[in-house]
């Protein structure tokens, strides 16, 4: 599959995190709205904006904190919220964490070996992951770029006005982790971290009409993937709460299963009624990353299974090995217009920074 590269340009004052870690890095998801595209770092606590500079550029960084437009907790301010999805739709940028589980990391060249194994028992829960919110996102007539805000005038109905919120959540768990902790399928997975095929969101769609397609890339249970479809109000108190979902067998989600042969799902795009999946390994390990369309998610009355021969395996996306295992993860997907993808890649080779504070990311032709 032939790709096109494109370039995207950060500000060398906004892309470096404490500890040194560029931006380019952890890119884990990328959203295009107009002339921008939004990316978020899996390890920051920001959105990223980018605007199209040339016919396969992107530049003019901005940086937004969600700190200044939601009401995060003090951990969450500190600690990575883990972004792994963004998705629009009704004047709103909707943003989900993880919501996963996180397991040591051994040093495999420290002489304490006793030490580093332990590592290996020792898994972190990080509260700052289980975030589920929406922010307002209007168009500046005067510049052409999309900006976020905390609070705005709807842009043709002045009866409205446009609210940051998020889904209800404590410093242990949140309301979809409430419900999922009852859930026959998912139960079991909730306490496993995310790289050991424990629950892991890393995808996020948002439907016109409200609802919200969240993509798992982990569990995968006998080889099929799972997409929940959730449908999220605002409350009186300005809280989003889970409304039931039409259809849905546990009334608050809908699960869709999907036979991705063994892949988790890594990102999920809506093209008219259909959706496209960026898939890949649920484990942390190099292997085949492939995009698929999924025809007719949209129109799913009831939970679904949905057979490999009834998906489109459309491309593979090349990946890391043997020098560069570990390397080039497709982790984002865009779209770019009605048959074209944008992908971006978590801990890209150097081949990819041809500049100090540029990487490259691959576009492909998807069809209509």
């Amino acid at each position: 599959m032939r790709r096109q590269p494109y370039l995207l340009h950060f500000n060398p004052k906004l892309s470096l995190t404490a500890d040194g870690k560029h931006v380019r890095d952890g890119l884990s998801t990328v959203l295009r709205t107009g002339d921008n595209i939004w990316v978020s770092c899996d390890e920051r606590t920001s959105i990223e904006r980018l605007r199209l500079t040339g016919p396969h550029e992107f530049g003019q960084h901005c940086r937004y904190q969600l700190a200044d437009l939601l009401d995060l907790t003090n951990e969450a301010e500190d600690v990575e919220i883990d972004i792994e999805g963004l998705g629009e739709c009704g004047h709103y940028l909707w943003i989900i964490g993880s919501h996963s589980l996180k397991r040591k990391q051994p040093k495999p060249q420290d002489e304490d070996v006793a030490k580093q194994i332990a590592k290996l028992a020792k898994v972190e829960e990080e509260p700052s992951r289980y975030l589920l919110a929406r922010v307002p996102l209007l168009r500046n007539p005067n510049t052409g770029d999309y900006e976020l805000f905390k609070e705005a005038p709807h842009p043709t109905d002045s009866a409205q006005t446009l609210r940051a919120a998020q889904l209800r959540a404590n410093h242990t768990t949140n309301d979809l982790l409430d419900l999922l902790a009852k859930d026959p399928h998912l139960k079991p997975f909730l306490q496993i971290p995310g790289k050991d095929n424990g629950f892991d969101i890393e995808g996020l769609a948002a439907a016109p009409d409200g609802r919200l397609f969240v993509g798992l890339r982990g569990p995968v249970l006998r080889g099929w993937a799972i997409v929940l479809e959730l449908l999220p109000r605002e409350d009186k108190h300005g809280r989003l709460r889970l409304d039931a979902v039409p259809g849905a067998t546990e009334k608050y989600y809908k699960k869709h299963f999907l036979d991705l042969g063994g892949m988790g799902v890594r990102e999920l795009r809506q093209r008219g009624q259909d959706m496209l999946l960026l898939a890949g390994p649920t484990m942390d390990l190099d292997g085949t990353i492939a995009v698929y369309c999924w025809p007719g998610a949209l129109q799913k009355a009831e939970d679904s299974l949905t057979p490999a021969a009834k998906l489109q395996r459309l491309f593979d996306v090349p990946h890391g090995s043997g020098p560069t295992a570990g390397q080039d993860k497709a982790e984002g997907m865009a779209l770019l217009d009605d048959e074209h993808v944008l992908i971006v890649f978590d801990s890209p080779t150097d081949a990819r920074k041809p500049q100090p504070h540029s990487v490259v990311a691959d576009a492909y032709r998807v069809g209509k």
